[in-house]
């Protein structure tokens, strides 16, 4: 480090050697071999750039000076390094200093405020054009601005224009140039798992223990051999060991593989951003890989060195070893020992040791150091502000469309309103690695009518998951099933907040409906049916058949109302239909352990009977907790058992109610499957075609209201015409009355404005002379302030009369010129012409 500084005292020397630098010029060396700039006018044209990218201004040129000098010295002290990335050329084929390509840049989207939405945004919008050769830095380094148009670069391109957009927003945001890994270089994530399939840490989740009840009853005794439980468990451990073990041992052995095989490790270079902490409420610092937009501690083993890292106001280069990659690395950048900066930062100080006391009394000479170090700031950035309209937000990907490969995994990635289903992201999971067969495929949905959100479909299991945001028709959260068809197996959720009996969800099989409820008036949580199997029916044309299935058995349950007696609150109410049986349970006391029980038997014909032929003794069967509570009188029995044929029919009329909702439900998705329509906001005007095609109407209508406006204002006829009802055809007759009747409203026009000016001037004429008068009145006791008011009167008086004697005398002098005009346009119009010939 001493020998770096004693070096950096020759840069008068090497700033005064120009012509020593311009014969090593990089432009001369490296020319002949770079086609980058063919590519790129091949690619987007021959572009009309900016004075600041075709020139450097002269702070630019001495900063360049100074990074030739640190060059120097950079390869004189080690040699054995890889050259460090200072100036590369931009697209106009000029060097400019690294730091001055970054453009800090705060844009109005709310998506790039955050690091993540930034990074993720970047790694949409580009394509990776991989380093070549990779082991080296680029020579040519595009500015931003010219990034987002061709939509391609390399690791240093995505780094620069992210690490612009963070600084934009606040972030303390560098770019890194170091190596890492094959798969971090090349943006290889085949063996990675995707994103959206990384489980949870459940461990972090804290899981509550229910609360222990007192008096809670024991459960049954377990009456198998522990000995066989405790040998099956052993034997599955073993099992899951094994797999787990073999698993291990394929991972080892293709990241050993993968290792030694490699033999370009640590070789390749890559640009990625580091974010320290501080700035933006960022506890620790990390890094972020542009081409993945994913975040990494600084520790992790992908990134294997560190040669340099900048920013927009200084360059630091990595005098750390970094032989375990970056895990032991230091981001002090105010140490000199392990970062060597290139310009002095107020913001990271260099420490000092002083070896005496004699620094205190040369306070004039630091000043003077200072001073001059100040000179050397690093100069504005040469790249045009960065801007990305709202389509480039919303379309994202190149052309709308992204295709990333994941371990057993492809994810795709659309623009809204790409896809005519509204389809913005497919995640396809295979089974195996050579991606053969797939196992499940999920999809996800924006901008639907129906709201539809999500869609998964499990090639294993044969099933559909549906699901939906709020706003849906009926609540409808989630929808699973295997097929479209009624009366198959489905589960149904719902929001219970949205409706108004409180359906949670709808369980369907071929011979069972299941239903759950919150938050009912009527207590109920929970209502199941049986349905007896379909008897095959041969249709008749004509006869009109029941689409409903027969009902066997419908079980309602009750949660506690605490307003009624526990024996008085049933429970749970069991109606079998077809046995003509009504079974009741209620709730069980706090301090009982069974609840009162009753069943109803209804016996043949039961509703043609009279009351007094029904014997209530033979048709109900009590089981009271409490014998020494009283019977119930078969009055309050009777009426209690037609209070539950009432419920029973009810119930049923709720479970045809289900059925017809569940068929409705169907047969609306089946319409919005094949309609797939889209829903359009009314701000966006580009796709609202209805918008759209108003705008075009009220701009013809205010065109023709304009044009019509012109054509009236210039044709001096047109409202003697309409006096006339806009007539076909002139006549001859017709022609003499519309020139006498224009030339009489010309006249007539004349002799009024010039009898308006004539009164104007008599009437400030007479104004005039009752001033005058006045003073003569009161001139002898008028003060000096009246006296000069009195005068400036009469000056501003004599003024205006003389313009309006003026502007009289000029119209007396137009008037008949003006006239005579009229006339001469009358004689030539062409709807005239022809009918006053001769006249």
């Amino acid at each position: 480090m001493d020998q770096l500084e004693e070096v950096k005292s020759d840069e008068d020397d090497v700033f005064k050697d120009d012509n020593t630098r311009k014969k090593k010029s990089k432009f001369k060396e490296i020319a002949p071999k770079i086609d980058q700039l063919q590519l790129l006018n091949t690619e987007m044209g021959i572009l009309q750039y900016p004075p600041s990218y075709q020139e450097n201004t002269t702070k630019e040129q001495t900063m360049l000076q100074y990074a030739e000098n640190f060059r120097q010295q950079y390869t004189y002290l080690y040699p054995d390094r890889k050259p460090l990335l200072l100036s590369p050329l931009n697209e106009c084929r000029v060097e400019k200093f690294v730091s001055t390509t970054i453009r800090p840049t705060l844009l109005n989207h709310q998506e790039l405020y955050n690091w993540d939405g930034c990074a993720q945004f970047v790694s949409d919008f580009l394509i990776v054009d991989s380093l070549d050769p990779t082991t080296d830095v680029p020579d040519y380094l595009f500015s931003p601005t010219t990034i987002l148009k061709r939509q391609k670069g390399n690791c240093f391109d995505f780094s620069i224009l992210l690490c612009s957009l963070l600084i934009g927003t606040g972030y303390n945001a560098y770019c890194v140039s170091g190596y890492a890994v094959k798969e971090i270089c090349l943006m290889d994530e085949s063996r990675e798992i995707c994103p959206l399939l990384k489980e949870k840490d459940d461990s972090k989740e804290e899981h509550v223990k229910p609360p222990e009840k007192r008096y809670a009853l024991k459960p049954a005794r377990d009456l198998r051999s522990k000995f066989e439980l405790k040998q099956a468990a052993h034997s599955q451990e073993e099992i899951k060991a094994a797999k787990e073990k073999k698993k291990h041992l394929e991972n080892a052995t293709a990241h050993k593989v993968e290792t030694t095989d490699d033999i370009m490790r640590g070789l390749r270079v890559h640009c990625w951003v580091l974010v320290l902490a501080g700035k933006r409420e960022v506890p620790e610092n990390f890094f972020i890989d542009p081409f993945t937009g994913r975040s990494y501690e600084t520790t992790n083993e992908r990134f294997l060195g560190i040669e340099s890292i900048w920013n927009q106001r200084n360059y630091w280069v990595n005098m750390q070893d970094c032989k375990f990659g970056c895990k032991d690395v230091i981001f002090d950048l105010g140490d000199p020992v392990k970062w060597e900066y290139m310009l002095p930062d107020s913001e990271n100080p260099q420490m000092t040791i002083p070896e005496s006391f004699d620094y205190l009394n040369d306070e004039g000479e630091d000043d003077d150091e200072n001073e001059v170090e100040k000179i050397f700031d690093m100069p504005p950035s040469w790249v045009q502000q960065i801007i990305i309209p709202a389509k480039d937000i919303e379309t994202r990907c190149p052309k709308g469309e992204k295709i990333i490969q994941y371990k057993k995994a492809n994810l795709e990635k659309y623009a809204p309103y790409l896809n005519i289903d509204g389809m913005v992201k497919r995640l396809i999971e295979y089974e195996d690695i050579e991606y053969t067969s797939f196992v499940k495929v999920t999809e996800w949905y924006s901008n639907r009518k129906d709201m539809l959100e999500k869609i998964e479909r499990n090639m294993k299991s044969r099933t559909i998951t549906e699901y939906f945001k709020i706003g849906r028709h009926l609540a409808l959260k989630k929808h699973i099933y295997r097929s479209s068809e009624p009366e198959t197996d489905r589960t149904m959720q719902f929001n219970s907040m949205l409706r108004v009996d409180g359906l949670v969800d709808r369980v369907e099989t071929p011979t069972e409906m299941t239903e759950t409820f919150r938050d009912r008036p009527d207590f109920l949580i929970y209502r199941s049916a049986i349905f007896a199997k379909r008897m095959r029916k041969v249709k008749l044309p004509g006869v009109v058949h029941s689409n409903f299935r027969n009902i066997v058995k419908i079980t309602e349950r009750f949660a506690r109302n605490r307003k009624k007696p526990a024996h008085q609150d049933v429970a749970e109410q069991i109606f079998l239909i077809t046995e003509e049986h009504i079974q009741l349970t209620y709730h069980r006391e706090d301090d009982r352990i069974t609840a009162v029980k009753r069943e109803f038997a209804l016996p043949p014909n039961f509703m043609q009977k009279d009351d007094q032929d029904v014997n209530m003794e033979q048709i109900v069967i009590t089981f009271e907790v409490d014998p020494l509570a009283k019977p119930m009188k078969n009055v309050v029995l009777y009426q209690t058992l037609m209070e539950l044929l009432k419920t029973q029919a009810r119930s049923m009329q709720n479970v045809r109610d289900s059925e017809h909702e569940v068929r409705e439900i169907l047969k609306d998705r089946g319409a919005e499957r094949r309609a797939n329509e889209l829903s359009i906001s009314v701000y966006d005007t580009e796709r609202n075609e209805k918008a759209k095609e108003h705008r075009r109407e009220q701009r013809r209508l205010e065109e023709e209201q304009l044009m019509r406006r012109a054509e009236e204002e210039l044709d001096y006829l047109a409202p003697f015409l309409a006096r006339l009802g806009q007539p076909k055809k002139i006549t001859k007759k017709l022609a003499i009355l519309l020139r006498n009747d224009c030339l009489a409203d010309m006249k007539q026009r004349l002799i009024d404005k010039a009898n308006l000016i004539q009164s104007r001037f008599e009437k400030e004429a007479m104004e005039l002379q009752k001033k005058q008068h006045w003073y003569q009145q009161n001139q002898i006791t008028m003060t000096k302030e009246d006296e000069q008011a009195y005068l400036a009167y009469c000056s501003e008086a004599m003024f205006r009369i003389h313009i309006l004697e003026v502007r009289l005398n000029k119209h007396k002098e137009l008037a008949p010129i003006k006239y005579l005009a009229l006339e001469d346009k009358l004689r030539k119009d062409s709807r005239l012409a022809k009918k006053l010939k001769g006249c």
